[in-house]
């Protein structure tokens, strides 16, 4: 049967005109076959506004953690008064000295170090770590220096690189290899679901090495964000993006045609939001803040800042996260494989026509997703 007379065909074409023909319409096969395929992408603009637009429209300190530098009764009581007035905005703490607040600053225990002095007050923040992070440090004791009638001396001692003066080109660089790699599972689902798990899998593999290498091209030679360590942003950039394809291959298997919306969710509306890539978890909410202590896409991001501007402090963490999403991904494929074999052996029987409608169903929608 033909697809315009499964859809109702010319008979509802020729009769649109007439309030028969539009009730027709309305209760054609082909409208509802349309309005199935609309879900998808109204979802999928009620979750990226809900996203974005929660993650990023109000930031404000959160527990945003700083030190004042000092010793002795006066520096506690500033303190203590800064976190009074500030409320849960801030996470205040005192430490002997500068140094200790440098090194709690590259290890990112803090946003930024007031050093009270009469004459020379000073705040130390690391800029690499989060430029909007440092905004608001110095936000919060600009005004303490202004009432002192003194100028404030402000020390960055992580500048991002000439090229990425606010540190935020690894957000979008982490947003290119993202959409490399879950566009490629809609790729892989959709034309490539006939293959075998085995094939796909090998496939996955060397989509994500591509990814990687121009995720690290962009970096590197083209955008000039990372000056040394290609390789090793190399081979982070594989990890991430291997864990999203896995992931998605895996899941294509028990979702079709929904797993685009559910890569979505997964790996741009949580994935972009808690990167920690614009605004740290620390100037949002709680939500995306205790999603950047887990997430892919903050993993990412903060280990490549660990390996540009930090001497790979913190590293080591970050990769665990990048490797268990890898694992999980290929746990997910190992279970779909298995599934997939089960399922060819039950319909081994069933009609080919009916097999190949179904496919072409599902590359329709994987197509709108992308």
């Amino acid at each position: 049967m033909s697809a315009s007379r499964r859809a109702g065909g010319p008979e509802i074409h020729r009769a649109a005109g007439s309030p028969a023909g539009v009730l027709a319409v309305l209760r054609s096969p082909a409208l509802r076959h349309v309005l199935t395929h609309l879900v998808t992408p109204l979802l999928m603009c009620l979750g990226m506004g809900l996203a974005y637009m929660g993650a990023f429209v109000t930031p404000e300190p959160n527990h945003l953690p700083v030190a004042v530098v000092g010793a002795g009764p006066e520096v506690k009581v500033f303190a203590q008064t800064v976190k009074d007035r500030a409320g849960d905005k801030l996470d205040v703490r005192t430490v002997a000295t500068r140094s200790e607040a440098v090194g709690l600053l590259r290890s990112r225990d803090i946003t930024g170090a007031y050093v009270p002095s009469a004459r020379t007050p000073e705040l130390v923040v690391a800029t690499a770590a989060s430029d909007t992070g440092a905004t608001a440090v110095e936000k919060v004791f600009t005004p303490v220096v202004y009432r002192q009638d003194v100028p404030l001396k402000v020390t960055d001692v992580a500048p991002p690189v000439g090229d990425d003066p606010t540190g935020q080109g690894l957000f979008f660089l982490r947003i290119a290899v993202s959409i490399g790699s879950y566009a490629s599972v809609a790729a892989l689902g959709a034309a490539g679901g006939a293959l075998p798990m085995r094939v796909r899998a090998l496939l996955a593999v060397g989509v994500s090495g591509v990814v990687g290498v121009i995720g690290t091209l962009l970096a590197g030679p083209v955008f000039h964000l990372a000056h040394h360590d290609l390789a090793t942003l190399w081979g982070m950039s594989w990890l991430y993006s291997a864990g999203v394809l896995f992931v998605g291959v895996g899941l294509h298997t028990f979702l079709k045609r929904w797993t685009t919306l559910a890569m979505m969710v997964l790996f741009v509306m949580l994935n972009f939001t808690s990167s920690g890539g614009l605004f740290r978890p620390e100037l949002q909410n709680g939500f995306f803040g205790a999603l950047h202590a887990f997430w892919n896409g903050a993993g990412f991001v903060e280990g490549i800042r660990s390996l540009l501007y930090f001497g790979s402090d913190g590293l080591a963490g970050d990769v665990r996260t990048l490797a268990a999403w890898l694992l999980g991904g290929l746990a997910v494929t190992a279970v779909a494989g298995a599934v997939e074999r089960g399922r060819a052996r039950a319909a081994a029987a069933e009609p080919r026509p009916l097999q190949e409608a179904e496919a072409a169903e599902e590359e329709v929608e994987e197509t709108v997703g992308v």
